[in-house]
């Protein structure tokens, strides 16, 4: 499998989904695999640089490569092979539809979602 994706739909609104998402602290809140997030700086831009440790201990670096408030970012990793594409887009004004997409340029992503 080159690409996953997945939609949810949360009863919270926009802003405030993407707040919660981009801000590294809260990664371990909702990925279960990921201990620890960081950012080299704050608030968040194109070109930032997120690390993040899994529970294996293993550190990965993902680069911001695209980026719009309130409506979208990409982590590129470090390799340049995988991407993970976050698209928020409001459904009324309190709630908040998440696509989560990520793919590889070349391999497979091996983890289903779960």
């Amino acid at each position: 499998m080159k690409d996953k994706k997945l939609t949810i739909q949360i009863n919270k609104p926009l802003s405030e989904v993407f707040a919660f998402v981009i801000d590294p602290k809260n990664t371990p809140k909702w990925i279960d695999f990921i201990t620890v997030e960081e950012t080299n700086e704050w608030p968040v831009k194109m070109g930032s640089i997120y690390r993040n440790k899994r529970n294996s201990d293993e550190w990965s670096e993902y680069k911001v490569t695209q980026f719009k408030e309130d409506e979208m970012f990409v982590f590129t990793k470090s390799d340049n092979n995988y991407h993970v594409k976050y698209i928020f887009t409001p459904l009324d004004g309190k709630k908040t539809e998440l696509e989560y997409y990520e793919w590889v340029d070349d391999g497979e992503i091996g983890e289903e979602f779960t």
